[in-house]
């Protein structure tokens, strides 16, 4: 048994003891009588049965003690009940989000993390809820169990006496993977909780921690390894075959395309992988950024440089950004876009491509328009790729 960290869960431990014991005493007695009756009573010592009218002494002491053990063993589980059930006053509120196959924990000051940390010696009332099915927020070492449930709250509360590192699970199957939906209770030293609880990431540091606090990490790695959902590793700029209601197409992946697979995701399916919830309702505007931002490699900062470049550089002086065509092919959705070569054959417009035009136009003159483009070779690949997210931006993620 892994050692009680509360004091409720040594209370339930102590019930636990009591009714193990009780049961096993009674086991016992039980099974001396068996075998002293077996042996009193055998038929060899007894030939002629006997007719036993009553024993009022053996009805009292059969009804008075289960009555007393039974009258015990409840008290002690409702103290140990009460203890669980029973919230401080002064306990700091967390509130807790189950999905598949994720949790999520939110503070009173709005800082989320998929971890729960939370303050030696101080205690802790968890609300809880689900977003999709029921899971079981359970802490083995904390001997608490709740159900979340959609569209109610729920709530258990602990505290801590010992710092440390405590797994949490779900106890309730809710998918095929259920068995990854883990997280731990990380118990701190007040003065250590109080520099996490007041401080705030930034940059890819604070976009991985809200990937993580909306379960996103709980489907799609960061690593290149594949799991429920893609990877993210280097999803900016990949070919992506999607399905919606007008039938399945290759895209190249923009940042127009990210935000509605985040706050639409069902409108248009990757081959090969199944939906996932939305996030419409749930992710401020703010965090939608901040994700994306993280998701293009930084993009949306260049987006402004990578205009003005363009402009500077004579670029918007051919090149539309409104899908009307001047003297060279407009860059309104130009990011996936098929365009013919002189030889006759197609091509997408991907990263590759957009960086090989900028730096050797002539390389690959797109039929129907004159190789008047000059060359870019004097900007460095930081501005190449500024003008290439400036094109993102441009681009719905369409054929």
């Amino acid at each position: 048994m892994i050692p009680p960290v509360t004091k409720a869960a040594a209370q339930v431990d102590q019930v636990f003891l009591l009714i193990f014991g009780v049961s096993a005493a009674i086991l016992v007695l039980i099974t001396v009588l068996m075998i002293w009756f077996v042996i009193r009573y055998h038929h060899t010592r007894n030939p002629k049965a006997a007719d036993i009218r009553g024993n009022v002494l053996a009805e009292v002491i059969w009804t008075v003690i289960p009555s007393i053990l039974v009258m015990g063993m409840f008290y002690y589980g409702w103290a140990s009940f009460k203890a669980l059930r029973s919230v401080p006053a002064d306990a700091m509120r967390v509130q807790v989000t189950a999905r598949m196959w994720s949790w999520v924990f939110e503070y009173e000051n709005g800082k989320r993390a998929s971890t729960l940390y939370v303050p030696v010696d101080r205690a802790v009332r968890l609300d809880m809820t689900s977003v999709d099915v029921i899971h079981s927020f359970f802490v083995p070492a904390f001997r608490i169990k709740m159900d979340t449930v959609p569209g109610m709250q729920t709530y258990a509360w602990f505290q801590a006496q010992r710092e440390g590192t405590y797994d949490i699970l779900c106890a309730e199957y809710c998918g095929l993977r259920h068995s990854n939906m883990l997280s731990t209770v990380e118990v701190m030293a007040p003065d250590d909780f109080r520099q996490w609880y007041e401080s705030s990431a930034e940059g890819n540091e604070a976009a991985i921690g809200l990937l993580e606090s909306y379960g996103c990490t709980g489907c799609h790695s960061l690593d290149g390894s594949e799991e429920m959902g893609p990877t993210l590793l280097n999803i900016y700029g990949a070919r992506r075959s999607v399905t919606d209601v007008n039938g399945t197409r290759e895209i190249i992946v923009d940042e127009p395309y990210l935000r509605r697979a985040i706050v639409e995701p069902d409108a248009e399916l990757v081959e090969g992988y199944e939906g996932m919830p939305s996030f419409k309702e749930e992710m401020p505007q703010k965090d939608l950024d901040a994700i994306v931002q993280y998701l293009t490699g930084g993009a949306r900062r260049d987006l402004e440089q990578g205009r003005q470049l363009m402009e500077s550089e004579g670029c918007l002086s051919c090149h539309s950004t409104d899908g009307s065509e001047i003297a060279g092919p407009t860059l309104r959705n130009i990011v996936g876009r098929k365009e013919k070569k002189d030889d006759g054959s197609e091509i997408v417009v991907d990263d590759a491509y957009l960086k090989e035009a900028i730096l050797d136009p002539e390389k690959f003159i797109v039929v129907g328009y004159d190789p008047i483009m000059p060359s870019y070779e004097h900007l460095t690949e930081e501005q190449v790729q500024a003008m290439i997210d400036y094109m993102h931006s441009l681009s719905d993620g369409h054929d």
